[in-house]
């Protein structure tokens, strides 16, 4: 049983379930009509509180003993004795959704969601066999993010978004792209325009997970890059 403990608090197994099911549940609010202006507040009031906690435990080594009782299976070492990731979560999620189009905020958090822990996944498990693109980045997690991450765009642009009402509260523009893309000249739609934007989808994502934007922890820094590269390729190609 020990054994068994230690293999999951190693391979982050707790916080990786966590990660995955807010990417669900992303899915659930945007289906169900909660739009980014009704989700932004209580998500920077649930910050403040969060931020504040975690500002104590580099105070209060009793508090962060008691923290770390309580939440330590949600988080890495390196958290530790650092900021916990669910502050750069929030403000990861806060900021994608107070800026960019309904669609391309939610897309940018699935793949926050199941990008960041597939390459965390494949490159713990494969990794070692392949070229490290830089420290704590591997070839290997990086392909599982880019898969991940095309998969994740196909079933969003060509399930979810088509299958969802509109909602009279809908934002203006909060669907962003109209199901065609401009390449090489030429206008296409269908199954091509979808592959085709799964696929650079895949390449944002992946590039995302890698990039080392000032030392700033990957949940802040994939959910923004990721939307900035989608909102750019529409804009170009839609």
């Amino acid at each position: 049983m020990k054994f068994l403990k230690k293999k999951i608090h190693k391979h982050e197994v707790p916080r990786k379930v966590l990660h995955v099911s807010i990417g669900f549940l992303a899915i659930y609010l945007y289906r169900t009509g909660y739009q980014p202006s009704a989700l932004v507040p209580p998500l920077t009031a649930t910050l403040i509180p969060v931020a504040t906690a975690d500002l104590l435990r580099f105070y209060s080594e009793s508090f962060n003993k008691l923290y770390i009782r309580f939440l330590g299976a949600l988080m890495r070492e390196s958290e530790v004795r650092g900021w916990n990731g669910v502050v750069w979560y929030l403000v990861g999620t806060i900021t994608v959704l107070a800026v960019f189009p309904k669609d391309v905020a939610t897309l940018s958090i699935l793949l926050l969601s199941w990008c960041d822990t597939a390459a965390s996944t494949f490159g713990r498990l494969w990794g070692r066999y392949t070229p490290r693109i830089r420290t704590g980045k591997s070839l290997a997690g990086s392909l599982a993010a880019a898969v991940v991450g095309a998969i994740s765009a196909a079933a969003w642009w060509g399930i979810v978004v088509p299958s969802t009402p509109a909602y009279p509260d809908d934002p203006v523009g909060g669907v962003m792209w109209g199901g065609r893309l401009a390449l090489g000249g030429v206008e296409v739609g269908g199954g091509v325009a979808l592959a085709a934007m799964s696929l650079l989808t895949g390449i944002v994502a992946s590039a995302s997970e890698v990039l080392d934007a000032w030392g700033l922890d990957d949940n802040v820094v994939i959910p923004i890059v990721s939307a900035v590269g989608i909102w750019g390729l529409l804009k170009i190609l839609g």
